[in-house]
């Protein structure tokens, strides 16, 4: 893509952050400008982290507005109806099936929306699924979720699997290396 908005949205502590340097190193691998911004919310309370990889020929801001994204990649349900405003009408969300109790629900004051994936698609979104946390556990670690999704995502790209693996060893601590490159090719090889 010549240019391209993707939201990564989460909960604190799912490797959101990390997930945005694997795109945004691998897009700047193209040379492409590449802009990264990074929204944290109570990001160490379980609260929604937010992060933007915006690029093209000349990228003057990374922030994404409403009706923007290209894509929006979200590791927990719930994350993914709350941005999902922000999603061109053409966009894809690409959402793992996780749930995450915020605290109201936690302390009993609201309820966990049920049906979130099927609201999203009569709303006319196009959506994509995939038990992320399933797959992550499948290849050794939850902690690879975020890999799993990148995996996903990166079948809407033209780009080598071999460079997002290199990628993937240019950013993830040597010793977490080789379980995230699995996580990664599991997820690229979910339908």
């Amino acid at each position: 893509m010549e240019k391209c908005k993707v939201m990564i949205v989460g909960v604190g502590g799912q490797g959101t952050l990390l997930a945005s340097r694997v795109l945004g190193r691998i897009i700047l691998r193209h040379g492409y400008d590449v802009k990264v911004s990074e929204v944290h919310g109570m990001s160490q309370r379980g609260g929604s982290v937010v992060t933007y990889v915006c690029w093209g020929k000349k990228t003057y801001s990374p922030v994404i507005c409403e009706g923007e994204a290209d894509f929006i990649v979200s590791f927990e349900l719930l994350e993914a109806a709350r941005w999902a405003q922000f999603l061109k009408k053409d966009g894809i969300l690409i959402t793992g099936t996780q749930t995450i109790d915020p605290m109201p629900v936690i302390t009993g004051a609201a309820e966990y929306p049920e049906n979130i994936p099927e609201i999203l698609k009569k709303a006319g979104i196009r959506t994509e699924t995939l038990d992320a946390l399933s797959i992550a556990e499948s290849v050794g670690t939850v902690k690879a979720v975020n890999m799993v999704l990148m995996g996903k995502l990166s079948r809407h790209f033209d780009l080598p699997e071999s460079e997002w693996l290199e990628t993937i060893a240019e950013v993830v601590p040597e010793k977490f290396i080789s379980l995230n490159q699995a996580a990664f090719i599991a997820g690229r090889k979910e339908e």
